[in-house]
């Protein structure tokens, strides 16, 4: 159940985000009770009842579509914090060939996740799926870090930039949507940070390594994206 997810990620909105004017789109893809009032936070959650369930591109999509802020936030329900992420993230956008914030994600354990990355290539995957490619990417500093990617668990986007790059691809249902936007960013010139003042917590489900489903969704995901005009363009843009 995603619920009780959410209760405690809007409690944490609700506790430590008192500076940030705030307006929460909710939405649920499938029926399901919320085990709190909709109505019972210091900010607006406005609530979207899918009629069938869409994928993670559609429901952002439409979410956006109804937004009124100058920043559009992608949250997961599965992500937690004890502090304000908003204002460093803000910082970072400061800069206006930056397009996406992203905070450090720390696991259960507090070990860093490997949710910032640079562009997937078939080989890359290949040795991640043999077990050859092991750990991250790029190497946390006490600095702010621009990976090609960043996990979509987490992104603080202006609403003008997500707009000007027509949103997430629909044709992703799940997995790969924060690829090809960050993608498509590039190739527009801008940039994705990492910002390293700001740190959340992600209680991750890992759906893809238990569940047929997911894993065939990861898979097309992927067989989607190298085969798009978005990745040949980022294979000849040096």
């Amino acid at each position: 159940m995603q619920a009780n997810l959410l209760k405690a990620l809007l409690a944490d909105l609700d506790k430590h985000c008192k500076t940030c004017p705030l307006e929460v789109l909710l939405t649920l893809n499938q029926p399901e009770t919320l085990p709190f009032a909709a109505d019972g936070f210091s900010f607006p959650v406005r609530v979207i009842r899918n009629p069938a369930p869409l994928g993670f591109a559609a429901n952002h999509n439409q979410a956006f579509v109804q937004a009124a802020g100058q920043y559009f936030c992608v949250l997961n329900p599965d992500i937690r914090f004890d502090g304000d992420p908003f204002p460093a993230l803000l910082s970072c956008l400061q800069n206006p060939f930056i397009a996406v914030a992203a905070p450090v994600v720390l696991g259960e354990s507090g070990a860093v996740e490997d949710s910032a990355r640079r562009f997937p290539t078939p080989l890359k995957i290949l040795c991640k799926v043999f077990g050859r490619c092991k750990g991250g990417d790029y190497v946390l500093k006490d600095e702010t870090i621009f990976p090609d990617w960043v996990g979509g668990m987490f992104m603080l986007i202006p609403s003008g930039v997500f707009r000007e790059i027509g949103g997430f691809d629909t044709g992703f249902f799940l997995y790969y949507e924060d690829v090809d936007l960050c993608a498509r960013l590039t190739l527009r010139g801008y940039r994705v940070a990492l910002c390293h003042e700001v740190s959340v917590v992600h209680h991750a489900r890992r759906s893809s390594h238990t569940n047929p489903r997911y894993l065939w969704w990861h898979v097309a995901s992927v067989l989607r994206f190298f085969f798009s005009p978005v990745y040949r363009q980022l294979r000849h843009r040096k």
